[in-house]
């Protein structure tokens, strides 16, 4: 069996199912297919959205490379966080909740929070999302 992929000429696409790639031409040339939404008898395939890659093992990033490529990953991130967000530090549920009600302007934030704090945003239908940043070297001294 094979699954193509078909568009009519009023742009409905669809998906058909054929014995062989014989079996399609044979039944477009007797008028035996149609479209299910129009019924148009004009149909034609379309290149199709799924395909499986397999790339050789050469190819593959050892194990270093990626977690080098993870750790410059984590690096992007903390980097657009500190340059797009502001720091509230420890207000952070805080300063979200007034955003949320609508005491503050929308704007992005940054902080810390405790558990109960994540609960209570979480109560209110505040949406945040925790994303754990290394320790710098400043952090660390």
């Amino acid at each position: 069996m094979i699954a193509y992929d078909l568009t009519c000429c009023q742009g409905h696409t669809f998906e058909g199912w054929f014995e062989d790639a014989r079996a399609f031409k044979t039944q477009k040339k007797n008028g035996l297919l149609t479209c299910p939404v129009c019924s148009s008898a004009e149909i034609s395939r379309i290149p199709s959205t799924f395909a499986i890659k397999n790339s050789p093992t050469l190819n593959r990033p050892s194990v270093e490379d990626a977690k080098t490529n993870l750790e410059a990953l984590g690096r992007q991130i903390q980097d657009y966080v500190e340059k797009n967000f502001d720091d509230v530090g420890p207000d952070f549920a805080k300063e979200a909740l007034k955003i949320h009600f609508g005491a503050e302007k929308p704007r992005n934030i940054r902080g810390v929070s405790t558990k109960q704090e994540e609960e209570t945003l979480r109560n209110e239908g505040v949406d945040f999302v925790k994303v754990p940043l290394p320790a710098t070297t400043k952090d660390k001294t």
